[in-house]
């Protein structure tokens, strides 16, 4: 296997300085499984955090775990990645499910080992020789693709309820499937992830939703118990119907939303997964009729607690928030203006206009529909488009109305649009003439001349440009 040649050089300062080292955890089983990118690099020896620190003077002590952290340098002296560097160790006693209330520094690398969460972490390598350690079946489990805890899954879930989520975290970006005794456990234990700290829950989901298994780790959330104490109002939709457009009951919904969300911003997924949440809190049955009115702002508050609960930050907050309340917006062709796209963009935000259309396919798709954008999805993309990069619009010119009235001593009104609408004419023919001296020369020439066969001339050039542009636009999206 092929490790950088700094972490050789660590290994051989430490194996000069006469003790053992290995490469340890998610880097082995990641070169087993000969990924390219192997993520961060961690070693176990037996020198201790002290004995560490005189081989790398350079290396940071700041917890009571072992870990010394070493930087590794380019020849530029920038830090390019860093090293943990762990004492073999062993632990007991968990009363905050979480921190080993004492830990004891090891001679030996069974030790170390056996306190590890999952088999296929729990291999280590001699770099310097080539041998691999191997004494819970890691390798084999990686043959299998299954996730099992070291020992009994119980007692490793109850030093650190959070491994349950790393369990089906690894299943979903790894392809892997959960050995039935480490599923059970998690089943049996599920309750104690109420003791994690809401940050670290939120950084488990966020790498779900980032993998190509997202949908499947959900449902195994779902599955084993652990989603009622995570996103509970996520649990309130199980079983429960609704109208006669849908098929699945809102879960179901919600959770084949995401699915089939076509985009790979994890943002967006938990959008898709999230959209509809506010449907159980807003259901109603009006003359035999289920509704769900006004469920996109109860979603809209619902997923802001939900995401503040969870310590998201405040800007992915806001986008998501904004993407549940609007994901209603109405689309039908020829209903469907200019203007109301204007007020859509608005209220979404440019950057969001994409994303917005990405939720509509997942909604949809997540209902069962067959088709993922039909011609008014692809006819309103058109007009979104269309309005938002304008080609001729006067905001492009670097000259505007409060610069020539300041500077050019136009006063406000038709003349000066007129002005405005001739120099954009000639912007059009040449992009180059968009400078601010250029323009402030040909506004102060063009103030003398004859405004209305200028101002007819301009008028004609934007309209071709517009009836072009807009040609183009419409082959874009297959739209007449």
């Amino acid at each position: 296997m092929n490790i950088p040649k700094e972490i050789k050089n660590i290994i051989n300062k430490v194996k000069t300085a006469g003790f053992e080292i290995f490469v340890v955890g998610g880097s082995v089983r990641d070169l087993l499984l000969e990924k390219s990118d192997t993520g961060d690099w961690d070693l176990t020896t037996n020198a201790k955090p002290d004995e560490i620190l005189k081989i790398f003077p350079e290396g940071k002590y700041e917890n009571d775990f072992g870990t010394v952290l070493v930087p590794i340098k380019s020849d530029t002296d920038e830090v390019m990645f860093v090293v943990e560097i762990t004492t073999y160790r062993s632990e007991s006693g968990y009363s905050d499910r979480r921190h080993p209330d004492e830990v004891v520094f090891e001679e030996k690398l069974e030790n170390d080992l056996s306190r590890r969460d999952f088999t296929v972490n729990a291999i280590a390598w001699d770099g310097e020789k080539g041998e691999i350690i191997d004494l819970f079946g890691g390798k084999k489990d990686i043959r299998k693709k299954v996730i099992r805890a070291v020992g009994e899954p119980v007692d490793r879930f109850k030093e650190d309820a959070l491994r349950m989520m790393r369990a089906i975290r690894f299943a979903c970006q790894l392809g892997f499937t959960l050995e039935e005794k480490t599923a059970r456990g998690i089943s049996k234990m599920a309750g104690s992830i109420k003791f994690i700290a809401k940050e670290r829950i939120r950084d488990e989901l966020v790498k779900i939703l980032k993998s190509d298994k997202a949908y499947v780790g959900f449902m195994m959330l779902h599955d084993y118990k652990l989603l009622q104490y995570i996103i509970p109002e996520l649990e309130q939709g199980v079983g429960m119907e609704q109208n006669h457009h849908h098929t699945y009951s809102v879960f179901e919904h919600l959770a084949l939303a995401l699915k089939n969300c076509p985009n790979k911003d994890w943002r967006v997924r938990f959008t898709a997964l999230l959209h509809d949440i506010g449907k159980p809190k807003t259901r109603k049955v009006v003359d035999g009729v289920v509704t769900f009115y006004n469920h996109e702002y109860a979603g809209a508050r619902m997923t802001e607690k939900i995401l503040s609960r969870l310590k998201f930050s405040a800007a992915d907050t806001e986008k998501i928030v904004n993407l549940v309340r609007n994901h209603m917006f109405y689309y039908n062709v020829g209903q469907v203006t200019e203007s109301s796209v204007r007020r859509l963009i608005s209220k979404v935000g440019k950057e969001n206009l994409k994303d917005l259309i990405d939720l509509r396919i997942a909604d949809r798709l997540g209902s069962g529909v067959p088709k993922a954008k039909p011609y008014k999805l692809r006819h309103l993309e058109y007009i979104m488009e269309k309005v938002q990069n304008d080609p001729v619009s006067v905001k492009m010119l670097k000259l505007n109305g409060d610069y020539m009235i300041a500077n050019l001593g136009f006063a406000p009104g038709p003349k000066m649009g007129a002005v405005l609408d001739i120099l954009l004419s000639e912007v059009l023919d040449d992009p180059a003439r968009n400078t601010l001296d250029y323009l402030s020369q040909r506004a102060l020439q063009l103030e003398q001349e004859d405004f209305n066969a200028l101002r007819e001339k301009a008028r004609e050039a934007i309209g071709e440009k517009r009836e072009e542009d807009d040609r183009k636009i419409k082959r874009n999206y297959y739209v007449k």
